[in-house]
């Protein structure tokens, strides 16, 4: 699915550069622990999270993310939105919560791009 797409899906405003829009998006995954990200994320997944911070960009970067979405209409600060237009990671923000997103995204055909975590590796 391409991000414009979910673009439209989530009623999302798009924060960065306009290179995004040829971006594929090929599952999603929702996280606000960035050690989940890391652990459990496949690579070409958009992230979504409540978190607003330069790690979320510099955890997207490691974990091959294709880019995050901030929910509950969450906007990052400057600093942040410049950090992801040098990395090339697309910043979109919507009104809606995760757990209505993921059920959204998932409705329009887009899979879970989570690992499962084998047990004893919980934080």
């Amino acid at each position: 699915m391409q991000l414009k797409e979910v673009v439209q899906i989530i009623e999302g405003k798009v924060l960065t550069d306009s290179a995004w829009q040829a971006v594929e998006i090929q599952g999603g995954c929702g996280a606000d622990l960035m050690s989940d990200v890391l652990a459990a994320v496949q690579p070409h997944a958009l992230l979504l999270t409540g978190l607003c911070n330069p790690q979320v960009v510099r955890t997207a970067q490691m974990a091959d993310v294709a880019a995050i979405v901030f929910v509950r209409g969450k906007v990052p600060t400057q600093d942040v939105i410049d950090l992801a237009n040098e990395e090339r990671v697309p910043l979109i923000t919507t009104p809606y919560g995760t757990f209505e997103l993921c059920g959204r995204l998932y409705k329009a055909g887009l899979p879970s791009l989570e690992r499962r975590i084998a047990s004893g590796q919980d934080e």
